[in-house]
């Protein structure tokens, strides 16, 4: 069919397959060139098959069978169009799934209207994620960016601090308590305090934990 959009389904569930093969072909500019049910069949139908847009399953013969899919088809050819449809809306898989390439991401459950729209819009070069999917990317974005921050942070504080100062920090990181820290360093617990409460400057905290929590949400225990 001359003038038509080339559509590849990638789902291994036969009748999901179906239905949405179904809902493509009687658009009177979409036709369905290929179908596949596994990554690995898909994969070989991208290399020998002319085609515009495929829709993606991510689960199918393994639980990230499209991700690497997509991730072995784009390698071969990046201006390759891919949306996932899938029944996942887990934050690391939504990440983990845009990072592979995909252009769109449609959650199943969506009607076949809101599917033609995106894959409309994929096809005519500006996707659109859905509100929730462009939500969790741009929290992501920003989390990474706190994190850059933080650590940046942390890093040049902890070079600046006493050898004494890392030895507390380190028996904090044990579970350590005051006591305990005063008992190992054969010093007084109100001297303990005192360090301790420099620290607490140094890292903008108000409790011990709080930067025990950080350098571990950071993994830079090996540091002390």
């Amino acid at each position: 069919m001359a003038g038509t959009y080339k559509i590849m389904i990638a789902d291994d569930f036969p009748i999901l397959r179906e239905d949405l093969a179904e809902v493509i072909r009687e658009q009177p500019d979409m036709e369905v060139v290929g179908e596949a049910s596994t990554g690995k069949e898909i994969v070989a139908l991208a290399e020998n098959t002319d085609y515009d847009l495929i829709l993606m399953d991510i689960e199918m013969e393994t639980m990230n069978a499209g991700i690497t899919a997509t991730e072995m088809i784009r390698d071969k050819n990046p201006q390759a169009k891919i949306i996932f449809l899938t029944a996942h809306e887990l934050r690391e898989i939504i990440i983990t799934a845009m990072g592979a390439g995909a252009l769109d991401y449609i959650v199943k459950g969506c009607s076949d209207e809101e599917i033609l729209y995106h894959i409309r819009c994929a096809l005519e070069g500006h996707p659109v994620m859905q509100g929730q999917i462009q939500q969790t990317v741009m929290q992501e974005y920003a989390r990474l960016q706190k994190s850059e921050q933080s650590l940046l942070f942390f890093i040049n504080n902890i070079s600046r601090l006493t050898a004494s100062e890392r030895e507390i920090i380190r028996l904090l990181l044990e579970g350590r308590k005051v006591h305990e820290i005063a008992g190992i360093r054969c010093v007084e617990s109100s001297t303990i305090k005192t360090q301790i409460k420099s620290l607490l400057g140094k890292f903008g905290c108000s409790r011990t934990k709080e930067i025990v929590q950080v350098i571990r949400e950071l993994n830079i225990e090996h540091l002390f």
